[in-house]
């Protein structure tokens, strides 16, 4: 249980996929409604849900805003509103596999507006089973360093069902199979450890590694502009650049 995640240290280095706080309001909203219309507006009985509120006030997001979140979810008076969930496969420049998860209301415009992202950065927008075969849907959580000891959360993952441990530089990421995210953090809540977040996402087997500089710039350009889409919930990739090229790109 122990590892390292590359494609995290490029987020963090990059930015590439920080949002303006509003756009990160709109995000945590969808998957509010999203989790009320799946598994009802109870909090205390739909585990998904209860994680989308946690993380929404780990942004500060007010309780009014989360309150409409899971009304329009759950269909009431006029805050209803219906959305899908859709996974959309892509390449990035250098062959790098890109997975999309939206939110929207429209399908057929988030369809363009992916299709457009992707040919105006060099990449192209795939059909459904490209590259998705690459990946595994995982269960993470983080926890922040200064939290606990290592050693602690180590065992206590373990005890828990996880399947690994990552050391980050400020924080702790713990990976578990996609049924197991809901059952490991309620037993880490209840053993009396904060958690920073929990959520799915998708973790390539492998990675491919892009050592050009102007290559790996429009990789991250590309999954720069997917994340500023309104639709767009989460963005992955199978990126991988070395430390040296790393430190070249332009902050």
């Amino acid at each position: 249980m122990a590892g390292h995640s590359k494609w995290s240290k490029v987020k963090r280095f990059k930015g590439a996929l920080d949002v303006k706080r509003g756009a990160i309001f709109s995000k945590l909203a969808k998957e509010i409604s999203i989790a009320a219309k799946i598994g009802g507006g109870d909090p205390n009985g739909n585990p998904r849900l209860r994680s989308a509120i946690q993380a929404a006030r780990a942004q500060s997001m007010p309780n009014d805003n989360i309150e409409r979140a899971i009304k329009r979810g759950t269909g009431e008076g006029v805050e209803a509103a219906h959305f899908d969930e859709i996974i959309y496969e892509g390449y990035a420049p250098g062959g790098v596999a890109v997975i999309v998860e939206v939110a929207t209301d429209n399908k057929n415009r988030t369809a363009a507006d992916l299709r457009r992202i992707f040919t105006k950065n060099n990449g192209n927008l795939a059909t459904s089973g490209s590259v998705s075969y690459m990946f595994h849907k995982k269960g993470q959580i983080t926890i922040l360093r200064g939290k606990i000891a290592e050693e602690r959360i180590f065992e206590l993952a373990l005890e828990a069902g996880a399947e690994e441990l990552t050391t980050e530089e400020e924080e702790y990421v713990i990976t578990t199979s996609h049924d197991q995210l809901y059952a490991v953090a309620e037993a880490l809540k209840h053993a009396g450890v904060t958690t920073d977040g929990q959520k799915f996402s998708f973790i390539p087997d492998t990675t491919v590694t892009v050592d050009d500089e102007a290559v790996a710039h429009q990789v991250l350009r590309l999954c720069d502009s997917l994340e500023d889409d309104d639709d767009v919930q989460n963005v992955y990739s199978n990126l991988d650049i070395p430390d040296e090229v790393l430190a070249k790109l332009p902050a």
